[in-house]
């Protein structure tokens, strides 16, 4: 099976394997327009259109995405598509609180 990571930060899962990033970021587009403020501060509303930069699928290969991503994916029926499983209380944190690397993917 081949996995290409098309977010723009290498994937860790906690036994060591690397997904580097493919150079491709799919991402979903957006769309925003003034809606209002709070005490001067402009708020947009925001929507999503499609996914840019997705492949079109290919036989034996799964695409590392954003869960934004994912989601949208999913609504286009296309089952390629993994995140990283980034809900799980296996993650490996740093001192921070950052993830440094995930147990595998959520479909």
């Amino acid at each position: 099976m081949k996995i290409i990571n098309l977010t723009p930060h290498s994937i860790v899962i906690n036994d060591g394997t690397v997904f580097p990033p493919s150079g491709t970021v799919a991402r979903v587009a957006t769309k925003q327009v003034p809606n209002g403020d709070a005490n001067g501060v402009p708020i947009m509303k925001q929507s999503f259109g499609d996914i840019v930069d997705l492949p079109d699928p290919n036989p034996d290969t799964i695409y590392i995405v954003s869960a934004l991503v994912l989601s949208a994916a999913k609504a286009v029926g296309r089952y390629d598509c993994v995140a990283p499983n980034t809900a799980s209380s296996d993650c490996v944190r740093n001192d921070a609180g950052q993830i440094i690397s995930v147990p595998g993917f959520v479909r």
